[in-house]
C-alpha cells in the first residue's frame, strides 16, 4: 500500500538542508508520483508557475486522493499566478468535491479526512475566505498529518489567528511550532517566520518583524523559493523594502514581479466571493505604505521604517488617496487587507 507521506505534498513535508531541495525532491519515489508532485511544488514556491502548473495537471483527477489533492491545491495557487482564474476556480471546485466525497464515506480512512481538511482549509485561509466553522483545524486532524504538514498547518492556524486581529495568539503558535521542530522543515518554516512578520507589524514592532523575515530569507534564498514573500508581500507591511531591496536588488525585484502576478490574481477569486474591495490598482510600495497609514502609522514612523523621506512617503500617500478616491486615511481600511 502506497506510503500517502510520500505523495501528499511531498516537499512542504521534507526536512532538508538550505541549498539541497533538489536532492530532496530526487530522493522520493518516482512510480508513485510523489517525485513529480515534489518537482511541482518545488517549481511554484521557487516563483515558476507555468512549469508547476504542467507537473500538477496529470494529475488533477487520479484516483489516488492523495495525489489529487496535492495536485489541484499547487494547481489551484500557480493559476491564480498566471492570472488563468477559471483553471484556478476549477481546481478549487474539484477540492470541494473531493473533500465532500470523503466526509459523505462513514468509513472513509482517518488519513485522507485528515488530508481534506488540510487542504479545503489551506485554500480557503490563504485566500483570506471565510471558513464554515470559524477555526481552521481540530487538533485531532492535525495529529494525523505527516510531521512537515503539521508545521504548515500550524502557520495556516497563526495566519488565520493573524485575520481575526488575534496577533498575540498568532505569535504563540509560531513559536511553539519552531520550538517542537525536531528538524527543520524550510517551507513550513519560512511560511512561519512570514507570519510572524507580519504579527510584529501589526503590533508595530518594526525590528522583530525585520528579524522574522530575515531568518526566514536565509532558509529560502539558497534554494531561490521566493514564492512565499510575494505571497505575502501586502501583509508584510513594506518589511521587504525595509530589509532586501538594498541589498538583494534582483531577487527583490523577481519577488515584486511574483508579487503583482499573483496578487491581481487572488483579489479576483477574494473579491467576488468575499465582497471585500481591496485594491487592485497600486503599486506594491503604494500598497505598503497605505497599510500601514490605514494602521494608523504616522509618515513619520512609516518613513523611518521604510527608509525613505517623509516627503516620499507624502508623495505616495497623495497617489493612493487620488487612485482610490478616498479623502481621508479613515477610509483606507475598506481598500486594504487586514
Amino acid at each position: 500500500m502506497k506510503n500517502n507521506d510520500s505523495v501528499f505534498l511531498p516537499l512542504i513535508n521534507s526536512a532538508f538542508q538550505p541549498g539541497h531541495c533538489l536532492e530532496a525532491v530526487q530522493k522520493l519515489e518516482t512510480a508513485s508520483g510523489g517525485q513529480d508532485i515534489a518537482m511541482g511544488e518545488y517549481h511554484y514556491f521557487s516563483g515558476r508557475p507555468e512549469e508547476a502548473a504542467k507537473e500538477m495537471e496529470p494529475y488533477l483527477a487520479s484516483p489516488d486522493t492523495a495525489l489529487r489533492l496535492s495536485a489541484c491545491l499547487v494547481y489551484a495557487y500557480a493559476n491564480l499566478a498566471m492570472d488563468h482564474i477559471r483553471l484556478a476556480r476549477h481546481a478549487l471546485t474539484e477540492i470541494e468535491k473531493t473533500v465532500a466525497d470523503i466526509n459523505g464515506k462513514e468509513d472513509a480512512p482517518p488519513e485522507q479526512k485528515a488530508m481534506s481538511a488540510f487542504v479545503s482549509t489551506t485554500a480557503a485561509v490563504l485566500l483570506h475566505l471565510p471558513l464554515k466553522n470559524n477555526r481552521a483545524f481540530e487538533p485531532t486532524v492535525v495529529m494525523l498529518l505527516p510531521p512537515g504538514l503539521r508545521f504548515f498547518s500550524c502557520y495556516v492556524q497563526a495566519h488565520y489567528a493573524y485575520l481575526q486581529e488575534e496577533y498575540g495568539k498568532s505569535l504563540g503558535i509560531v513559536e511553539t511550532a519552531l520550538a517542537f521542530q525536531p528538524q527543520v522543515y524550510p517551507i513550513p518554516t519560512i511560511y512561519l517566520r512570514l507570519v510572524a512578520t507580519m504579527d510584529y507589524m501589526a503590533l508595530k514592532n518594526s525590528e522583530k518583524a525585520k528579524e522574522q523575515l530575515l531568518l526566514a530569507w536565509e532558509l529560502a534564498r539558497p534554494d531561490g523559493l521566493i514564492e512565499a514573500f510575494g505571497e505575502h508581500h501586502g501583509l508584510l507591511g513594506g518589511v521587504l523594502e525595509a530589509t532586501l531591496k538594498k541589498d538583494y536588488p534582483e531577487d527583490f525585484k523577481q519577488i515584486i514581479n511574483i508579487t503583482y502576478s499573483f496578487s491581481g490574481g487572488w483579489r479576483k477569486v477574494h473579491n467576488p466571493d468575499t465582497g471585500h474591495d481591496v485594491a487592485d490598482n497600486l503599486t506594491t510600495t503604494e500598497f505598503a505604505i497605505a497599510m500601514l497609514a490605514a494602521r494608523g502609522w504616522t509618515y513619520q514612523e512609516i518613513s523611518s521604517h521604510m527608509g525613505c523621506t517623509v516627503n516620499t512617503v507624502k508623495a505616495h500617500m497623495k497617489s493612493v488617496m487620488s487612485k482610490l478616491g478616498v479623502e481621508q486615511k479613515s477610509d483606507l481600511k475598506k481598500h486594504m487587507l487586514k
